[in-house]
């Protein structure tokens, strides 16, 4: 049962994920995400029938830890003062936003550790714990290199001549490699390596989280 623990987390991530997208945006002179209604927490505008329901299920039987998206909120370039940093600028607000999520929820659990007990302080806990793994898993999920995932936007502006080119050849085919890589479980190489060490070093703040 502790799906119902999860899902609320998972939801109010992956909303303030793209909220931070259309606010970084926003700030820098692209107000699409504003003018579509976007700049909101009101979940059901940013629901996506594959990256809020399907992914999250299809994490929970594989066992990894629950990853998924918001529907994207629209973003125009061309509006933006310099279009190529600040599409990076915005790329890397969602990751930072989850980071933001799981700092705090780190907080919270230590305060709790200490002043917290009972069965409701125990429930909240577990919140917390899922809230921190949630937020590393989007934010790592998230910058992988890979269209249309945050980290390729990212790589899209880092990259030039010859090497860019060589990338933008797989942008087409972006979706079918993710999908590919949930499917055959291989996602789980990619995310949890990187988790286990940010787990470890919580661990010596004494902060203990598992998957």
């Amino acid at each position: 049962m502790e799906w119902i623990l999860q899902l609320p987390v998972l939801f109010f991530s992956v909303i303030f994920h793209e909220f931070a997208h259309g606010f970084t945006a926003n700030r820098r002179g692209d107000d699409t995400a504003y003018l579509s209604g976007r700049l909101t927490f009101n979940p059901l505008p940013h629901i996506d029938p594959v990256g809020t329901v399907l992914l999250p299920v299809a994490c929970a039987l594989m066992h990894v830890p629950t990853i998924g998206w918001a529907k994207p909120v629209p973003v125009n370039p061309y509006r933006m003062r310099h279009p190529r940093a600040d599409m990076a600028a915005v790329a890397i607000s969602g990751p930072l936003s989850n980071i933001l999520l799981a700092v705090i929820a780190a907080v919270a659990f230590k305060i709790m550790v200490f002043f917290a007990s009972g069965d409701i302080a125990f429930t909240l806990l577990k919140m917390l714990s899922f809230a921190i793994i949630i937020n590393l898993a989007l934010a790592v999920f998230n910058l992988v290199p890979i269209f249309p995932l945050d980290g390729s936007q990212i790589m899209l502006n880092l990259l030039k001549g010859r090497p860019l080119e060589l990338y933008e050849k797989h942008l087409p085919y972006g979706m079918y490699i993710i999908f590919g890589l949930i499917m055959t479980g291989l996602i789980k190489f990619l995310i949890l390596p990187p988790l286990l060490l940010v787990f470890r070093l919580m661990s010596y703040a004494g902060v203990y989280v598992g998957i």
